[in-house]
């Protein structure tokens, strides 16, 4: 354990940091499944699903939680697995 009282802070900042990230980060997975989960009922509405994980992956870049060609990766992926599920 830390001694000194920044260090003690950091500690504490970067647990709550920690936190913040893995919702985040939970929270863009959970989008992209439901979006597929979608494709099989309505396609209206897994689109809207798929705008909406975008706009979260934007956000945890803007954030600072995801790196900017890390999040490109995810939304290149995303977008080509629901063009290809949504072509069927």
């Amino acid at each position: 354990m830390a001694n000194i009282k920044s260090a003690i802070k950091r500690i504490k900042v970067a647990k709550r940091n920690e936190k913040r990230n893995k919702s985040v980060k939970s929270k863009i997975k959970t989008l992209a499944k439901k979006t597929f989960s979608m494709l099989s009922e309505k396609k209206s509405d897994a689109q809207e699903m798929l705008k909406k994980a975008l706009k979260s992956i934007d956000k945890a870049v803007s954030k600072g939680i995801l790196h900017k060609n890390t999040a490109a990766r995810k939304k290149s992926r995303l977008a080509r697995k629901f063009n290809k599920l949504s072509s069927k």
